[in-house]
């Protein structure tokens, strides 16, 4: 039986220094995200803290439903870039808008995890958040179109 639908509940918040979704340069961005303790206990947390890097999964709350993408479109609205489908980027006006970053973790403090990566805005809704296996990275050669080199060229680094 497929389900036509399903819901998800935040289970904390981001809290960072930058307030509007700019595209470039996040690595200046400084970032927490707080656990909501109806959602998760702190004991919840047991463990995460042996692992320098976790994986952030976050809704993208200020895309209007009705700017979601369905097909094709040129990133960042680049002419010099083909068009291509929104599943073939990682544009935040997807069809179900949820973003995921690989983070280092720098503190655990209660509820409060202190990260560094994230390229999310403050008040982003936390979906979940996983520890970074390397197992679960890529394997085998690594492929990617060169506009998607250009398009992150900025994109980390200040």
């Amino acid at each position: 039986m497929r389900t036509k639908s399903f819901t998800v509940a935040p289970i904390g918040y981001v809290e960072a220094s930058r307030h509007e979704p700019i595209d470039d340069e996040w690595d200046a961005v400084s970032s927490a995200i707080q656990l909501d303790p109806r959602a998760v206990r702190p004991d919840a947390l047991a463990g995460l803290g042996s692992f320098s890097h976790i994986e952030v999964i976050y809704l993208f709350h200020r895309v209007d439903p009705d700017a979601v993408q369905r097909g094709a479109r040129r990133p960042r609205g680049n002419p010099a870039w083909p068009a291509v489908g929104i599943l073939a980027q990682r544009a935040k006006n997807r069809p179900n808008r949820l973003g995921i970053s690989t983070c280092r973790l720098l503190e655990i403090d209660d509820l409060r995890l202190h990260i560094t990566g994230l390229d999310a805005i403050d008040g982003t809704p936390v979906l979940d958040v996983k520890p970074y296996f390397a197992e679960f990275g890529a394997r085998g050669e690594i492929r990617q179109p060169t506009w998607s080199h250009e398009l992150m060229r900025g994109y980390w680094r200040v």
